[in-house]
C-alpha cells in the first residue's frame, strides 16, 4: 500500500500532472471575475464539467488559498487532492 505525499512546489506539481496527462482546470460554474473557482486536474479525455485554465492562473489561485497537493508518487497513479497547507 502506498502512502500519500504533499508538496507546494509548482515545478514538481506541473511535472507530476503532465507526466500523467493532466492539465490545470477549474470546475465550470464556480468562481466569479478573476477567481477561477474550484481547481482540479483534467486527465486524459476532456471532462465536460471542467474548463482548462493556464498554469499561471492555477498556481495563482493555489497560492492565494494556501493549498498543497496530496498525491501518490507511483508511476501510473493519478490519485491527488488539493488540501489546505496546514492540514
Amino acid at each position: 500500500m502506498s502512502q500519500g505525499n504533499t508538496t507546494t512546489d509548482h515545478r514538481f506539481i506541473r511535472k507530476w500532472a503532465e507526466a500523467r496527462g493532466g492539465r490545470p482546470a477549474r470546475v465550470k460554474g464556480t468562481g466569479k471575475g478573476d477567481d477561477p473557482g474550484i481547481l482540479r486536474f483534467d486527465f486524459g479525455e476532456k471532462d465536460e464539467s471542467l474548463e482548462e485554465i493556464s498554469w499561471d492562473e492555477f498556481f495563482e489561485k493555489f497560492d492565494e488559498n494556501d493549498l498543497a497537493l496530496l498525491y501518490q508518487d507511483e508511476k501510473d497513479s493519478r490519485f491527488n487532492k488539493l488540501i489546505h497547507r496546514h492540514s
